[in-house]
């Protein structure tokens, strides 16, 4: 049995998609002889919190805490704004929160828990001398996370695995970030070194990966997955014909082409007007909102706030088609939406607005669960949303998908179990 100590400041009761990755490897390291130790914040301030999470950490697990001080407070004190951002950054800040956004972007590097990483490194340090540990794990973002690590690394030469769930310096609001050029540098000064003294770094997708590969030869790839059963029996659809998206809708989610497109259906298609409803699951940006009104879609739309994770993949079973989205950024290719795995569990139809040539599209092809549609092509995006709702119509709205087993989360944890033999043998 190998004991693997796991940093991450989302755990339980914290919700959202940042928990659930490192939540379900733990779930599942005990089948694949692996012990493990969390450590994680004491005083964490999360946005949103999920208690059913708590469900899924075995009994007997070990959980160290320490504090932390978060100056994150101030930000969304001086940032606040009339119409409500679900955003990394308010798109319109007062002139208090343009100063704190600046000082926040080049003072607190590489992000604002960067104050937990001395007092962590001291507190294991010492735990780790009196206590067996064959492995230590870091999952990022917060990418100060690996600074812990690697302060670890060098103090202790422990077998060391660092996790990104996100990119650092190519995460899609990197270049919204107000930085100096001394600040870039040091972001991707210290990236570098988190990469280069890994033993293994785990990365979600393959674009990361071909990037990454630029400074290590120990990146593998372990996507994210689900965790549930594939079987949809007993499950009634929805009534209408639903297109349902879960999750946080921000500016940059902003999908302005298909507001656009579903209103001109809406007005040429009077059925399609009547059975059509859009359900937004999950916390959605002001100026979304706007863009829906705008459109007069708003008789269309079912705005539900954060639901249990439960309750989501009730809702992802019932819908008759799935929506994703991937921002519209410069690292769109490689951005690859945690909740595309939940989708798939869900057997549903999944719609996707992506790039074509993505890590995204490649799963959505793969498995044959569902349609890419690219960022501007409004008439292809037309037409199948109408061939959905003409198969809805028919009761033959259905999807016939593949080799989805393989990302369930108990395989994924076998992967990473595999890992951590290989790096401590």
């Amino acid at each position: 049995m190998k004991k693997a100590l796991i940093i991450t400041y989302y755990w339980p009761p914290a919700g959202g998609s940042g928990v659930q990755r490192w939540l379900k490897f733990v779930k599942y390291f005990r089948n694949f002889n692996v012990e493990p130790i969390v450590y994680t914040v004491a005083n964490a301030n999360y946005p949103i919190e999920d208690n059913s999470l708590q469900n899924d950490i075995p009994k007997g697990v070990e959980l160290l805490k320490q504090p932390i001080w978060e100056p994150n407070n101030l930000l969304s004190f001086f940032g606040k704004k009339k119409t409500e951002s679900a955003g990394f950054l308010n798109p319109n800040p007062t002139f208090f929160g343009k100063v704190l956004q600046y000082v926040r972007a080049n003072y607190f590097i590489p992000d604002a828990r960067k104050f937990w990483v001395k007092p962590s490194v001291k507190y294991l340090q010492q735990y780790i001398s009196k206590n067996s540990i064959d492995v230590v794990i870091t999952t990022g973002p917060p990418h100060s996370v690996h600074l812990i690590g690697l302060k670890l690394k060098q103090l202790l030469n422990v077998k060391w695995i660092a996790d990104f769930r996100d990119p650092w310096t190519e995460i899609d609001y990197f270049h919204q970030l107000p930085l100096s050029k001394k600040a870039i540098e040091k972001h991707h000064k210290l990236e570098q070194e988190v990469l280069k003294n890994a033993d293994k770094v785990l990365v979600v997708g393959d674009t990361m990966k071909a990037s990454y590969d630029r400074f290590s030869k120990n990146v593998v790839t372990i996507t994210n997955g689900f965790d549930g059963e594939l079987n949809s029996k007993g499950i009634k659809l929805d009534e209408k014909f639903t297109l349902t998206h879960i999750g946080l809708m921000n500016a940059d989610r902003n999908p302005k082409m298909l507001w656009s497109v579903l209103a001109q259906i809406v007005k040429e298609n009077k059925a399609f007007a009547k059975d059509f409803e859009l359900k937004l699951i999950g916390k959605v940006d002001g100026t979304i909102i706007e863009n829906i009104s705008n459109n007069k879609l708003e008789k269309n739309v079912q705005l539900i706030n954060y639901v249990s994770h439960t309750e989501v993949v009730e809702f992802q079973k019932k819908s008759q088609v799935l929506l994703l989205l991937v921002n519209n950024v410069p690292s769109a290719k490689g951005i690859i939406t945690g909740k595309i795995f939940e989708y798939l569990m869900a057997k549903r139809p999944i719609l996707a607005i992506a790039p074509k040539n993505g890590d995204l599209a490649e799963i959505l092809n793969s498995t044959n669960a569902g349609t890419v549609v690219g960022f501007n092509d409004s008439i292809a995006l037309k037409n199948t949303i109408l061939e959905l709702y003409k198969a809805y119509k028919n009761e033959s709205l259905i999807v016939n998908s593949t080799n989805i087993d393989q990302y369930h989360r108990k395989e994924l944890t076998k992967k990473v179990a595999e890992i951590i033999y290989n790096i401590t043998e």
